[in-house]
């Protein structure tokens, strides 16, 4: 599945959230809530990692993780696109820098 048809689904599943929060009196997150949403995740997948490196116990550990990595890139894919982030040229940018970076130390 191309990063485009990912996005789309992402929209996709905001706007659900969008009309269920409606639907319950209330009204769409705003970018900032999204990104606070995704710091709770980040937390929550630090700890599956450690839970996976055996450093803390969880059952079920890769189906959860699995989750927690979708739910994070479901955020990223929300957030690029609140922001009016081309994150597939953006990402392919970064990567390319990154790479000159190591290999000029090299």
């Amino acid at each position: 599945m191309l990063l485009s048809e990912l996005s789309a689904r992402a929209r996709r599943i905001r706007q659900l959230y969008d009309e269920q929060a409606v639907r319950r009196g209330g009204r769409p997150w705003t970018a900032a809530e999204f990104a606070q949403g995704f710091a709770g995740d980040v937390g929550d997948l630090m700890k599956l990692t450690m839970a996976k490196q055996g450093l803390r116990p969880a059952a079920d550990v890769d189906r959860r993780l699995a989750h927690e990595l979708s739910d994070c890139l479901w955020s990223v894919l929300v957030l690029a696109e609140a922001h009016g982030i081309d994150l597939e040229t953006s990402f392919l940018q970064t990567m390319d820098e990154l790479e000159q970076r190591i290999t000029a130390e090299a």
